[in-house]
C-alpha cells in the first residue's frame, strides 16, 4: 500500500473521490434535513432522499462513456468544477425546494462520468497488477470510511452551521479538487478515437462470458446487503435499544474495511482471483447464522464477518476493469457500478418483502441468504472455469 500511496498521481485522484465521497453524503443530509424542516413531511423527505439514487443509475449507464471520448483528466476536472457550481447553487440562503432538489440531481448526474474517469484511469496510472489491486484496496477502504463520516460528520455540520454554510464548504472543497487534479495529473489523450458508438461498451461486454460472470459474482452483493434495510424491525426483534440501529448500521462497512485490508496485507492478487469464487458466497454463508436467532452481540459480530468477508468485491471490479480494453473502461465501468447500485437496490426491496411475508426480520435474511447460496454456487462454478480458460488462452 505505500507504494501505491507514493504515487503523486494516484494520491491526488484517490484524495479528490474521498472528497466526492464526503460531499456526497453531506449533501444527502443536508437535502433530508432541509425538505422535512420546511415541509414537516416524511413522505415528502423519503421522495427527495430516493432523488439522491436515480442521477448515478441513470448516468452510469449514459454518461460514463465520456471517460472514454475525452481525455480523462478533463473529464475529472470539468465535472469537480460543475459539481462546485451546482453544490454552490444549493447553498443559496433561501432556495426554494424545488430547485434545491434539481441541482442536486445535475451534481449527483455530474458525478457518473468522474467515477467511470477515476476506474479507468487508475488502471492507467498502475500497469502493474499488484499496485493496481492495492490502490482498489485503498479506495475501498476511503470510500466505506468516507461515507461513515460523512453521515456522521454531514449531520453535525449541517445542524451546527446551517446547510447553507456546510454545502458553501462542500461546493469550495471540489473546486480544489479540481485544481489539484489539473496540477498533479498527467495529461493524457482521450484513451478511445471518438468513433465508437454510445453504448459500444455495454454491447461488447455482453459479449465476453468472462465479464459476464465477474458481473454476476458482483450481483450476489444485492442479497448480502438485505440486513442493511432491515436493521431498524432487527433490532426490535432481538430487543436491542433504539441506539443499536446505528451499531448494526455500522457493523458491515466497519467489517468490510478490516477485510480489505487483510487480503491487501495477505493476498496475492492471483491467489485472490483464484479464490474468487468461493469469496463470493462466503458473506452469504456467514449471513445464514441469523437462523439461530442471535442477540444483539452476536448479530453485530455476523454482520461484520460477512462485511470483511465481501471485500472480495474489490478484486471482482479491479479484475473487470483489467480485462476491458483501455478505450471502453469508461462505459463498461459505469456499467459495473449500475448493476452494482441496482442489485443493492433490488436486494433491500426483496428483503423488505420477505420481512413482511414472513413477519420476521431474522428470517427474511436468513431466506435471502440461503437463496444467495443456491444461486451463487452456479456462477462460483462459472468462475473457475472462466479463469482456467483465460489463463489458457495467456499462454
Amino acid at each position: 500500500m505505500r507504494a501505491t500511496i507514493a504515487n503523486h498521481e494516484f494520491r491526488t485522484v484517490w484524495l479528490a473521490e474521498a472528497q466526492s465521497v464526503l460531499g456526497d453524503q453531506l449533501t444527502t443530509v443536508a437535502l433530508s434535513l432541509t425538505v422535512y424542516e420546511r415541509t414537516g413531511s416524511a413522505l415528502l423527505g423519503a421522495v427527495a432522499y430516493a432523488l439522491t439514487f436515480l442521477p448515478a443509475l441513470a448516468g452510469g449507464l449514459g454518461l460514463s462513456h465520456l471517460a472514454d471520448r475525452y481525455p480523462r483528466r478533463t473529464v475529472l476536472v470539468v465535472t469537480a468544477l460543475i459539481q462546485a457550481v451546482f453544490v454552490g447553487a444549493m447553498a443559496v440562503p433561501g432556495i426554494p425546494l424545488v430547485p434545491f432538489c434539481g441541482f442536486l440531481v445535475l451534481a449527483r448526474l455530474a458525478g457518473s462520468p468522474s467515477n467511470a474517469a477515476q476506474n479507468a484511469l487508475t488502471r492507467e496510472i498502475f500497469t502493474d497488477d499488484e499496485l493496481y489491486l492495492r490502490s482498489q484496496d485503498i479506495r475501498g477502504i476511503t470510500t466505506n470510511t468516507a461515507q461513515l463520516l460523512g453521515l456522521a460528520g454531514g449531520g453535525i455540520l449541517v445542524t451546527t452551521t446551517g446547510a447553507s454554510w456546510a454545502l458553501g464548504i462542500d461546493a469550495i472543497t471540489f473546486a480544489i479538487s479540481a485544481a489539484a487534479l489539473h496540477r498533479w495529473v498527467l495529461a493524457r489523450p482521450a484513451a478511445g478515437d471518438g468513433t465508437g458508438t454510445w453504448f459500444g461498451a455495454i454491447r461488447w461486454v455482453a459479449t465476453q462470458r468472462r465479464l459476464r460472470v465477474l458481473l454476476g459474482l458482483s450481483w450476489l452483493v444485492g442479497l448480502a446487503v438485505i440486513p442493511e434495510g432491515l436493521v431498524a424491525p432487527l433490532a426490535r426483534e432481538i430487543g436491542a435499544p433504539d441506539e443499536a440501529v446505528g451499531w448494526l448500521l455500522a457493523a458491515d462497512p466497519l467489517g468490510f474495511i478490516v477485510g480489505v485490508f487483510l487480503l491487501s496485507r495477505y493476498v496475492s492478487a492471483e491467489a485472490r482471483k483464484a479464490a474468487l469464487g468461493v469469496l463470493a458466497v462466503v458473506p452469504l454463508v456467514v449471513l445464514l447464522a441469523f437462523a439461530s436467532k442471535p442477540s444483539l452481540g452476536l448479530a453485530l459480530v455476523i454482520l461484520a464477518a460477512a462485511g470483511a468477508a465481501g471485500a472480495y468485491i474489490v478484486t471482482v471490479g479491479a479484475t473487470f476493469i483489467t480485462w476491458v480494453p483501455n478505450d471502453l473502461r469508461g462505459g463498461a465501468g459505469g456499467l459495473y457500478r449500475t448493476g452494482l447500485r441496482v442489485s443493492q437496490g433490488v436486494g433491500v426491496a426483496i428483503g423488505g418483502v420477505l420481512a413482511q411475508w414472513t413477519g420476521s426480520a431474522g428470517a427474511a435474511i436468513t431466506i435471502a441468504a440461503a437463496a444467495g447460496v443456491v444461486l451463487g454456487a452456479p456462477v462460483a462454478f462459472s468462475w473457475t472455469r472462466v479463469r482456467h480458460e483465460n489463463r489458457e488462452a495467456q499462454v
